[in-house]
């Protein structure tokens, strides 16, 4: 069976997007399903990929860890699904629950195994999870990876409560998914970004302060005097070098920092380290959550109804046009690729 798909090709220092048609067998394995699926949507770390910013080798590879589907074909050895379930691809296709293990990197969607801007895949019935009967397949395509992130930082490794204050660092995916957790758990929530156009729609979704860092670059200083000197329980930090230390001066003494994307960059931080220790702060990596985070995750998102945040939805044949779009960061939330017919 030939399907569609999106391939990475090398192409100088980079690579370029092709669409190409790849062979399927005839039916799933004995454990898997067979998902045609709807709708794809972007992260930076496609970005990542596609330039060659880590230098991690993915010729061949097709790009997107985040998709949803609807199931065609099931194993014979599955149990847990049948045909016309709705689902989505869990991001590290191995890691069930519990404690992390660097031999998950092995499943990556999208990264060490291909991901999902195609028409079809084959995945193991545990790595996929039914998505939020109110959800589209656009809306539910972002959770994967942004939703799951921003739920894991927060919920699971920051142990949120009612009434403490987060700190969002931009209006990608992962920080909207972020205040929307944030806001519908009772917390309060400062986000940032250069566009104050941008800052007012996070405001609608409930931010309860907002900075501009492009006229308030230092910005860390400025949360200190929005908290009253107290600083904010918990900064998803999404920048990484360029930002840490910023958001050093911004967390609360005791605080949690869930230290999250490269956005400007792989290299170490140019601030010191000494307030981790003199704030005794709570530096958690995160990268993404586990298969049963994803389950807990969409049972909330089942009771709050939370709409994830689309900025455009592009056909399967413009996905190069959304790659483009996603490295342009003029987006709000999430980019989304249709599933192709």
């Amino acid at each position: 069976m030939d399907a569609k798909a999106w391939k990475f090709r090398k192409d100088g220092a980079h690579y370029a997007l092709k669409s190409e048609s790849v062979s399927l067998p005839a039916g799933p394995a004995e454990s898997s399903v067979r998902i045609r699926i709807r709708a794809t949507s972007l992260n930076y770390r496609d970005i990542v990929g596609w330039k060659n910013l880590a230098g991690r080798p993915v010729d061949g590879r097709t790009p997107c860890s985040d998709g949803t589907g609807e199931i065609i074909a099931v194993g014979s050895e599955v149990r847990d699904f049948q045909v016309g379930d709705r689902v989505a691809g869990c991001f590290f296709q191995t890691w069930m629950s519990g404690r992390f293990d660097m031999m998950h990197h092995r499943n990556d969607l999208g990264g060490t195994i291909d991901g999902m801007l195609q028409q079809m895949i084959d995945l193991p019935a545990s790595g996929v999870v039914r998505i939020p009967d109110y959800l589209s397949y656009e809306q539910a395509a972002t959770l994967p990876c942004a939703g799951l992130t921003a739920w894991y930082s927060l919920v699971h490794r920051g142990m949120l409560q009612s009434g403490e204050t987060v700190l969002c660092i931009g209006t990608g995916g992962v920080s909207i998914f972020a205040l929307q957790f944030a806001t519908a758990l009772g917390a309060k929530v400062i986000i940032l970004s250069s566009s104050d156009e941008k800052l007012d729609r996070a405001k609608a979704l409930g931010a309860t302060q907002t900075l501009n860092y492009h006229t308030t670059p230092d910005w860390g200083e400025e949360v200190m005097h929005m908290t009253d000197g107290k600083g904010v329980d918990h900064v998803v930090e999404v920048g990484g070098q360029g930002t840490l230390g910023q958001s050093l001066q911004a967390v609360a003494p005791g605080g949690h920092i869930a230290l999250i994307g490269v956005l400007t960059g792989f290299g170490p931080p140019s601030t010191s380290l000494f307030p981790l220790l003199a704030k005794n702060i709570r530096l958690n990596g995160i990268y993404v959550g586990s298969r049963e985070d994803f389950r807990e995750m969409n049972e909330f998102l089942s009771k709050s109804r939370i709409e994830p945040v689309i900025d455009r939805v592009f056909s399967f044949e413009q996905a190069d046009a959304a790659f483009e779009y996603l490295y342009s960061a003029k987006h709000f939330g999430k980019v989304v690729v249709k599933g192709c017919d």
